[in-house]
C-alpha cells in the first residue's frame, strides 16, 4: 500500500493550483477530510471556478457544477430526514458545527438530518463557503409565500442563475417591492402571478432576463422602463398602439440592453396598425434604428409579437 501524500508539504503557490485542478466534487469530497483542508479550501475560493447550484426545493436536494461544463462534473447532495436504522456504509462528516451522518457515492453524497429543512440551509452555507456560487431555484408553485430559502439568498445577496418565483396575488404585493432591489442578482428572473391589474409594483433593480408569466399588472409605463436585455410578457395588457410606441421609441436609440422582446395578450390584433402598416404587412419585417446601428426582425400575429435584435456589422 502507498504511503498518505503528504499535501501540505508543497509551497503554497503549488497547493493552490492543486485546489484549482480538482473537480467540483473531489474539492466537496476533500473538504471534508480535516478542517485545516476545509480552512485550505475556503481560502482559495476567490480563486477557484464559479459553480451552479441547482436547488430541488420540492425534494430538497443540491446539484452542484462547474458554471462552463454543463453538469459534465455535477455533484448530488441527496438530504435525507434521519431514522435511527444501522446502516452500513454510514460516514460522520462535518457540515456546518456538527458532524452528519453520511453516505458517500462516486458522483454525490447522500446526508442524514433530524432537521430536514435546517440540513438543506447548512448544506447550501457550506457550499457558499467554499466556492463562488450562483442559484438555479424554482419555488413551489403551492407553497404560499416566498420560501424562507429564497428569502435567505436575497439577504444574503447572492448571484442567481435562474429564480422562478410565484406571487400569491394581493398579499404578496408587499413581498414584491421588498425583494425587486435584488433582481438585478437575477440572471433569468420567472415570475408567475395573481396581482390585480391596479397594482403598481416598484421596480428598483431589473435582471438580465425577465419572463412574466401573468403581467396583466404590467402595463406600457414599466415595459418603457425595463432595462433587461431579454424580456417575455404574457397575457399582457398591451395593444397595437403601445407596441407602436415600443418601436418607434427602440428606432429612436431607446432599450439599449435589448435583445430579444416578446408581447403575447388578447388586445393585440391584426386590424389595427403598427408603423403605419397591419400585422400581415409587418410579418415578418427588419427594421433598423435611426442611426444604423442595430437592426430588428419583427414578426407579428395575431394576439403576439416577438422582436429579435442584432447590431449591424
Amino acid at each position: 500500500m502507498s504511503s498518505p501524500f503528504p499535501l501540505f508539504r508543497l509551497p503554497q503557490l503549488v497547493l493552490c493550483e492543486v485546489f484549482k485542478s480538482l473537480s467540483v466534487g473531489e474539492k466537496i469530497k476533500l473538504s471534508f477530510c480535516s478542517k485545516k483542508i476545509f480552512t485550505q479550501i475556503k481560502n482559495d475560493r476567490l480563486y477557484s471556478q464559479k459553480v451552479i447550484v441547482d436547488l430541488d426545493l420540492s425534494n430538497q436536494n443540491i446539484e452542484v457544477y462547474s458554471e462552463n461544463d454543463d453538469k459534465k462534473d455535477a455533484f448530488e447532495i441527496i438530504n435525507c430526514s434521519f431514522r435511527s436504522k444501522a446502516i452500513s456504509k454510514l460516514q460522520q462528516y462535518r457540515i456546518e458545527e456538527g458532524n452528519i451522518p453520511v453516505i458517500p457515492y462516486s458522483i454525490g453524497i447522500n446526508t442524514f438530518w433530524n432537521n430536514y429543512p435546517k440540513g438543506f440551509l447548512s448544506v447550501i452555507r457550506y457550499l457558499l463557503k467554499i466556492f463562488r456560487c450562483k442559484f438555479s431555484v424554482i419555488n413551489e408553485k403551492d407553497s404560499g409565500s416566498l420560501p424562507p430559502i429564497i428569502s435567505e439568498l436575497l439577504n444574503l445577496q447572492v448571484e442567481f442563475k435562474k429564480l422562478t418565483i410565484y406571487f400569491n396575488g394581493v398579499k404578496d404585493e408587499n413581498l414584491f417591492n421588498q425583494i425587486s432591489n435584488k433582481f438585478g442578482l437575477v440572471e433569468d428572473l420567472i415570475i408567475s402571478s395573481s396581482f390585480s391589474p391596479s397594482f403598481r409594483p416598484v421596480f428598483i433593480s431589473w435582471p438580465q432576463k425577465i419572463n412574466i408569466i401573468n403581467s396583466s399588472w404590467f402595463p406600457l409605463e414599466y415595459l418603457l422602463a425595463c432595462t433587461s436585455s431579454t424580456i417575455t410578457v404574457r397575457r399582457s395588457p398591451l395593444r397595437n398602439e403601445d407596441l407602436d410606441e415600443v418601436l418607434r421609441k427602440w428606432k429612436a436609440g431607446e432599450f439599449p440592453n435589448l435583445n430579444y422582446l416578446i408581447v403575447f395578450g388578447l388586445g393585440i390584433t391584426i386590424y389595427e396598425p403598427i408603423l403605419g402598416m397591419n400585422l400581415r404587412e409587418l410579418a415578418p419585417m427588419i427594421i433598423q434604428t435611426d442611426d444604423g446601428s442595430k437592426k430588428a426582425t419583427i414578426k407579428l400575429r395575431d394576439q403576439g409579437m416577438e422582436m429579435s435584435v442584432t447590431a449591424f456589422d
